[in-house]
């Protein structure tokens, strides 16, 4: 009983770290010349992970995975059009239910990519298109990187931290330039990456966890989180279990009447839904600055919501994938 109930119920311990920063930057928040020490090291480590995304993505397996187009296609609607229409619609819950600055958050939210681990994990675990979760995170990442940027400074405008080219520049030299040589030289440091996928993972996450360090820390440091009340996050957490729930629905029935089959809607329901927060954080950073607290807190909020979600729905849909036991057969001796 135990192990089921932490199943059902996954507490990512990525997501306790990351609580767990956010708790260091509200009692020692970075001041003064620490703060600028910290701002450096987060933008260089926001380089570091993008060159280091574009050096894992192997170009020929994307390219490869084109022949699955159609449903390709369908989860990017589902992440740069769909999701970023219903963080529009959200709107009308201003200022009643969420603050401004929190519904500048959840549309944010609405913009970054899809996962690709989590994706590939509850797909494996349905019994759906592994290599097809495979092709779509990795292509909603790659677009992310150009698409997340643009639809940020045509949604967000001046809630974003005042888009400009200043912005832009800032977006292409952090993200963009990174990732493009990573891939450049990823013939020669990809058997290294390989080598030490898991000490490089932790670089991957301590990055991220120092990119949240230094945006609370300047929350805090400009008095925003008293903004946010505990009735104020409740409403939040209100408003993303029914965003997730209807991207659930769509990606279940929109994939059925679309024509897929079985697998390939289990990929479009896992891919469709989810949003990462690997590359949202660091984003939320180049975007927002200073104000990049608020606005990372319903990402953060929702990817512990999907991984709770999705992790038992994986579980039912592989259970009932799963080979039913059937009446055993007759022996030959019977038989004859």
């Amino acid at each position: 009983m135990p192990s089921r109930f932490r199943f059902r119920l996954p507490v990512d311990p990525y997501i306790a770290a990351l609580l767990g920063t956010v708790a260091l930057a509200a009692l020692l928040p970075a001041r003064g010349q620490a703060a600028t020490v910290a701002g450096g090291a987060s933008t260089g480590a926001v380089a570091l992970l993008f060159f280091l995304y574009g050096a894992r993505l192997s170009t020929r397996e994307a390219l490869d995975g084109l022949r699955h187009w159609r449903l390709h296609l369908t989860v990017l609607g589902c992440t740069f059009v769909l999701f970023p229409l219903l963080g529009l619609a959200a709107r009308g819950l201003v200022p009643v239910v969420l603050t401004p600055q929190l519904h500048s958050g959840l549309l944010f939210l609405c913009l970054v990519p899809s996962t690709i681990q989590s994706s590939i994990a509850f797909t494996s675990m349905a019994r759906g298109n592994v290599a097809a979760a495979v092709c779509a995170g990795s292509f909603s990442s790659i677009v992310g990187i150009a698409f997340t940027p643009l639809l940020a400074a045509l949604l967000l405008g001046n809630s974003g931290g005042g888009f400009s080219a200043r912005s832009l520049l800032s977006i292409v030299l952090q993200l963009l330039v990174p990732f493009l040589a990573g891939q450049l030289l990823r013939r020669r440091v990809g058997g290294f990456l390989t080598r030490h996928k898991k000490v490089l993972g932790y670089v991957d996450r301590g990055s991220i966890l120092l990119v949240v360090y230094s945006a609370f820390s300047a929350g805090m440091v400009r008095g925003i989180w008293h903004e946010v009340t505990p009735l104020r996050l409740l409403a939040l957490l209100g408003v993303e279990a029914v965003l997730l729930g209807l991207m659930l629905t769509v990606t279940t029935y929109g994939s059925r009447w679309l024509g897929f089959g079985r697998e390939d809607r289990l990929a479009i329901v896992f891919c469709g839904s989810k949003k990462s927060l690997a590359a949202g954080l660091p984003m939320a950073g180049v975007l927002f600055g200073a104000q990049a607290s608020l606005a990372v807190l319903p990402l953060m909020l929702f990817h512990q919501m999907q991984l709770m979600v999705g992790a038992v729905l994986a579980k039912r849909y592989g259970r009932e994938a799963a080979p039913q036991p059937g009446p055993a057969a007759p022996s030959l001796s019977r038989a004859a």
